[in-house]
This record gives C-alpha cells, sequence and structure tokens, in this order.
C-alpha cells in the first residue's frame, strides 16, 4: 500500500489522519484510484480527542488576532493557488471546472469571514437588579465534531471548521469517505501551511461507523452535521441522551414558483442551473418546478431543449457536468426516474445513463403524490408540475416536509416578497435559483431540512459554535440574611 502523500508528508504525527485500513480515493468519471489514505478508527479518535482537547485550551487563551492571522494567511494562499483545492475538487467530486471554481470562491469567503469573526464583539452588557456590572459573554465548546458530505465537501466541511476555529474551539472533522482529501485532507494541508498549531485540527478519513463513534463520544460536545435528513435523524437519536449540542443541516425539496407574469425563457435558464448544476447532487437543488398553465407549454419547451443541450463527460476534460458519485445514487436517481413513469409522469428528456453520467433529465405530469415529487432525488433531474392559482401553488410548496429553498420567478419582485410570509421556508430567492449561499448569511432551514442551529454570519456563527457565560462584578461582597 502507498500511503497518500496528504498523509506521508502533512501528517506524520500520527493522529491527525488514520492509522487503519487502507481507503482508495476514487475518481467517479474515471474509476481510477487517485490516492489511498489510511482510514481512522476508534483508537485514532480517542486519540484525536485527546490531542485536540488539551490544543484547544492554548488555542483559545491565544489573542484573537492570532486566530485571525491564521485565517487571513489560509485565504491568501488559496486565492493565490486555488488549484491546489480544485484540483482535487474536480476528479475526487466529480465537479466540473466552473462547480469546483465557484466552491473553492466560498472556501476563501469563508476564511475572510472567519478572520473578521475573531474580532467580533463577543458579549454584551446586560441591566441587572443589584449595584453591579453583569455581562453575558461567548466561550468556546471546546471540541467541535465536524461531519461533511461528498456533493460540495470542501465548503460544507470549511463553513463549520473555520468559524468553530476563528472562536477558540478545536475540531474533528470527519469528510464523507469518497472525498477524503477535497473534504478534509487538502483543508488540513492548508491550515498547517497557514500557521494552525499542531492538535488543534484533525482530520480523520472514515465511514458510517466512524462518524457515529464520534457523534456518541463523550469528549465531543458539539457535532455539526452536514447530510441526508434519514441520518441526521440518527444522529439526533443518537446524541439526545449525551445531551450533546447537534447541529443538523439536512435535505430539501426545493421548488421554483414561476408566476404567471415571469419572463418564460429566464425562467427557464434559472430553473436547468437550479435542478442540473453538479448533476443535481446539492440539498439546495431546484426538486420541483411550478409552472401556471399559461406559460407550461413553452416552458417545458424552453427546459427540455436546455437539458437537451448540457454536454455531460468527464469534468477533467472540460464537461460542465460530470458524473453521479457512485453506482448507488445513479441507481437511486434512475429508480426515481423510472418510478416517477409507473405513477403517471411523462419523460420529456434524459432517463438514460452511461456508466455513472446521468443525463439531465425533465418529468411533465407529474403529480404531488409521484415519488418522484414528493422526496429528494439528489440527481439531475427537473419534475414539473402545472399549477392554475398562485393560493393553489404555495400549498404545494409548503405540503413538502422539507424547508430550506424556494425560487420565485416574477417581474414584480415586490408582488413576490409578499408571497414570502406564507412560504415555509428558510430560504426564499425571488428572481433567483434555489442554489445559493454566501459566507455572511445564516444559512439553514426549516422542517426536516435542518434543526439546531444556523451558518454563516457573526452572530449565527457565535450562537452555533460558542456558549454562553454570565458574569456578574460588584466592589462588594453582598451580605446576606445566614
Amino acid at each position: 500500500m502507498t500511503l497518500s502523500p496528504w498523509h506521508n508528508t502533512l501528517f506524520s504525527d500520527g493522529w491527525r489522519a488514520g492509522t487503519g485500513a487502507p481507503l482508495d480515493v476514487v475518481a467517479p468519471a474515471t474509476g481510477a484510484v487517485i490516492d489511498t489514505v489510511a482510514q481512522a478508527d476508534a483508537a485514532d479518535l480517542d486519540r484525536a480527542v485527546t490531542s485536540a482537547t488539551a490544543a484547544q485550551k492554548a488555542w483559545a487563551k491565544a489573542p484573537y488576532a492570532v486566530r485571525a492571522a491564521v485565517m487571513l494567511k489560509a485565504s491568501q494562499l488559496l486565492e493565490a493557488d486555488p488549484g491546489r483545492l480544485t484540483n482535487v475538487l474536480i476528479p475526487e467530486s466529480g465537479s466540473g471546472r466552473g462547480k469546483a471554481d465557484f466552491e473553492a470562491g466560498l472556501v476563501i469567503s469563508e476564511l475572510q469571514e472567519a478572520a473578521a469573526l475573531a474580532s467580533h464583539p463577543y458579549g454584551e452588557l446586560l441591566r441587572s437588579v443589584k449595584d453591579r456590572t453583569s455581562i453575558a459573554r461567548r466561550v468556546p465548546l471546546g471540541v467541535v465534531g465536524v461531519i461533511s458530505p461528498f456533493n460540495f465537501p470542501a465548503i460544507l466541511s470549511m463553513r463549520s471548521v473555520a468559524p468553530a476555529l476563528a472562536l477558540g474551539n478545536a475540531v474533528i472533522l470527519k469528510p464523507d469517505p469518497r472525498t477524503s482529501i477535497s473534504g478534509g485532507l487538502a483543508l488540513a494541508a492548508l491550515f498547517e501551511e497557514a500557521g494552525l498549531p499542531q492538535g488543534v485540527l484533525h482530520v480523520l478519513p472514515g465511514g458510517g461507523e466512524l462518524g457515529a463513534a464520534l457523534v456518541t463520544h463523550p469528549g465531543v460536545p458539539c457535532i455539526s452535521f452536514t447530510g441526508s435528513t434519514p441520518a441526521g435523524r440518527k444522529i439526533g437519536e443518537a446524541a439526545a441522551p449525551l445531551l450533546k449540542r447537534v447541529h443538523l443541516e439536512l435535505g430539501g425539496n426545493n421548488a421554483m414558483l414561476v408566476l404567471p407574469d415571469a419572463d418564460v425563457q429566464a425562467a427557464a435558464s434559472v430553473g436547468a442551473w437550479g435542478s442540473f448544476l453538479h448533476q443535481g447532487q446539492i440539498c439546495m437543488t431546484t426538486g420541483r418546478h411550478l409552472v401556471h398553465r399559461s406559460q407550461a407549454e413553452e416552458y417545458i419547451a424552453a427546459l427540455t431543449e436546455k437539458a437537451r443541450g448540457i454536454p455531460v463527460g468527464d469534468p477533467e476534460e472540460g464537461m460542465p457536468l460530470g458524473p453521479v458519485i457512485d453506482e448507488k445514487q445513479r441507481d437511486r436517481v434512475h429508480g426515481y426516474v423510472t418510478a416517477a413513469v409507473e405513477h403517471g409522469a411523462t419523460l420529456a428528456v434524459g432517463g438514460e445513463y452511461e456508466g455513472l453520467f446521468y443525463r439531465p433529465t425533465v418529468l411533465t405530469d407529474v403529480a404531488s403524490d409521484n415519488p418522484a415529487w414528493a422526496e429528494e432525488i439528489f440527481g439531475p433531474v427537473a419534475p414539473i408540475q402545472i399549477y392554475d392559482d398562485v393560493d393553489e401553488a404555495i400549498d404545494v410548496i409548503n405540503a413538502s416536509e422539507y424547508g430550506l429553498s424556494v425560487s420565485i420567478i416574477t417581474s414584480n419582485p415586490y408582488a413576490a416578497y409578499e408571497l414570502c410570509d406564507r412560504i415555509e421556508s428558510g430560504a426564499v430567492h425571488i428572481n433567483d435559483a434555489t442554489v445559493d449561499d454566501e459566507a455572511v448569511i445564516p444559512f439553514g432551514g426549516s422542517k426536516a431540512s435542518g434543526v439546531g442551529g444556523r451558518f454563516g454570519g457573526p452572530r449565527a456563527n457565535l450562537d452555533t459554535f460558542t456558549e454562553t457565560q454570565w458574569v456578574t462584578m460588584q466592589s462588594r461582597v453582598e451580605r446576606y440574611p445566614f
């Protein structure tokens, strides 16, 4: 076995990566083994927790400027050479070049915001009925466990790792085993070069068994998880008896509402981006298209044409859409498409694959009880439903168990804004796609799309990655009757 250079050159201290069985990192586009890393086991996790607990104390006591400098240096290193991340993202996660560049930019922004977060006010002066100073201040949680997914592996790791570190925590990061490098080891290499002290960040490659051990480890008081809703429910159930702080950013079945006054061609462009970007493997992917009957024929034709014209192939050869992550996911996607047709939907385009390359797919005549409408597909599939009344359409949007992101396309943005009060969703984007994120906003969903906190922006990050401590001071010792 040849261990990954990420292990040999960057993690020679023995606790930052695994010491267990080899794990092949495979390019889904070609099936080629990109590298081999060593998986972590329960013993590696115990060592990591012990090391992180010890290192966190000094890191938390360091002046905020020290933590800010590490975040800023990491952002500068990546900005100067984004290829250190994009050149891994493309083969490892099947990212198109544009998606990889976009993701690297998000990571840079996240690091820059984390640098500013380190100096952000971290408390408030409270009123008191006593003659004293009363303060609520934010203190680090200690060790934060981060479990991240395969689809946007770098940013969905970094949006928890960077703010947690900036606020004085240590972090144990378990990336998806399919993206161990871009979701973990490459990020650790960036931080190491930026001057992050040894022991503050641990990257442990491994699968579900390791993730379960991290969730229940008594030395990890906080878990930040991004992934599917079923997995999130299991994590919440496992962590509840331990009274752990758990932040769950979960799935979505996001709707795009095309209002009767919308520019149909523009709407089809937004819909194609929302449904097909990164092969639909995004929690914010547009999984439901609601189009008014007066525009349905034109919209279906326009979206179908866009789906037909998008090249699919190896992203290392410049194709904008690459492969789905593995055979299991491909078969899951195709199962939804097949079931949709069996339940009465019409296949307008797509529904075909070669290897892991699944063609952009448009389904029409999709009823609300069709599995392709009711459930998250996580693939390049655009189900369309026709509506006659906006009130009816909003009821359809809200009927989903998910509440992550909604898009409204219209020529009257203010009228669309007035609909937001009636829409059950963590985000509503007027005249933009359901897929959107920025480091400065408190990102998260409602209902089955998330619980426990938000990611992004100073206030949300302080709420998510610190604990509140109440401190009082008075000049004289208080007198009591006994």
